[in-house]
């Protein structure tokens, strides 16, 4: 088949998907749900067919008024480790097939019973339907953002959103409160019950952490824009020109303990130049699948997963030297970036020959080489 004619049906394909857009806040509260039952509302005036597939209103009276008038799916009940547990239900979602499904905390981690993993899984699904998706969730949940966030503000956040979840979205728009309204909201008992309110003010609510999670998210939506600028350009052009700026390669090593602080590094910074990145791996004798231990290849086989959901493509070689191995593969498809990790080896092995990282640092002439210092996280 001629590349022109896969291209139409690629996007044939593309065109059958539903439509996807994310209201982006920078913490709860804000007012993610509330825009988007507003929404729900004016398109139901229009006769639009929209229903609301999951809605939390955390006990908020404004959000849960804005609920009467909408179609309600009811939640599926599981019972697990004995107790009644609800969730988004899919399958029935999926029979109603309305033009429009509106789904809160999309970062959400279902029961091990679910069908998916996670939520943002569930909405894909949908999307896949041909259903068009109305979604929301925080900064802070951006699977990218998760080391900078927890510098930032101390925060750990458990429960992350792969990039590609927010670069496949047709519209993400940035639900923005100013912080001081937001604290006024928190402390007149708008967002969290009153026995809640200190905890929060003394921790996750500080006026610093909520002023660098606003700029964040301003500056997540303000790239969201460029790329589907960049990319509405890249249409009109015609053929794909090569970057000039280069692709972007992340260096992985099978037992690195912090594979994932360089895959996100290198997910910001393919996302920042709006170009295609690798994530790569060489598998050397000693460390061929019978040789390494069941531990070190859960690890591996866990973050080539992570590598594919924040957008990598993952390339797995084999030789007997990774950093000629891994040079020759950066020359050949075109990358101008490579993200290593600083070597965590001790004094001793050191003495005994340089390490991959240095005869990187080396020998990639012509390329910009990153390197990831994890002393921070230490």
């Amino acid at each position: 088949m001629t590349d022109r004619a896969q291209d139409f049906l690629d996007l044939l394909e593309r065109a059958k998907r539903g439509r996807l857009k994310i209201y982006l806040g920078f913490a709860a509260g804000v007012g993610k749900t509330v825009r988007m039952l507003k929404e729900a509302h004016a398109l139901k005036s229009r006769g639009v067919d929209v229903v609301l597939a999951y809605i939390e209103t955390h006990g908020r009276a404004e959000t849960a008024e804005l609920i009467t008038g909408l179609e309600v799916i009811p939640r599926k009940q599981f019972e697990y480790k004995g107790i009644i547990v609800e969730e988004m239900d899919l399958e029935a979602t999926l029979a109603r097939r309305p033009a429009i499904a509106i789904v809160d905390e999309v970062a959400h981690t279902n029961l091990p019973l679910c069908r998916n993993r996670k939520r943002f899984q569930d909405i894909e699904e949908i999307l896949d339907a041909g259903v068009n998706v109305i979604c929301a969730f925080n900064i802070q949940h951006l699977e990218s953002l998760n080391d900078l966030i927890q510098r930032a503000t101390g925060v750990v956040v458990r429960e992350t959103i792969p990039d590609t979840f927010v670069k496949e979205a047709d519209q993400v728009v940035t639900v923005d409160l100013a912080v001081e309204d937001l604290l006024e909201r928190l402390r007149t008992g708008k967002i969290y019950t009153a026995d809640k309110i200190p905890w929060a003010l003394e921790h996750f609510f500080k006026i610093a952490n909520l002023s660098t999670l606003r700029e964040l998210s301003l500056l997540e939506v303000a790239e969201s824009l460029e790329r589907g600028a960049a990319s509405r350009s890249a249409r009109e052009a015609g053929p794909p020109r090569p970057k000039v700026s280069g692709r972007v390669m992340v260096c992985m090593a099978s037992g690195s303990p912090r594979a994932g602080t360089l895959l996100r590094k290198g997910s910001r910074m393919a996302g920042r130049l709006n170009t295609h990145w690798f994530v790569v791996y060489v598998e050397t004798p000693g460390e061929a699948p019978t040789r390494i231990d069941a531990e070190t290849q859960r690890h591996l086989l866990e973050n080539i997963q992570k590598a594919r959901e924040l957008g990598a493509e993952v390339v797995r070689l084999k030789a007997l030297d990774p950093a000629p191995a891994l040079l020759d593969f950066a020359r050949s498809h075109g990358v101008g970036h490579i993200i290593i990790g600083r070597s965590q080896q001790p004094w001793w092995r050191k003495l005994l020959g340089r390490s991959v990282a240095q005869r990187l640092i080396e020998e990639a002439a012509g390329f910009d080489v990153h390197i990831v210092s994890f002393e921070e996280e230490e």
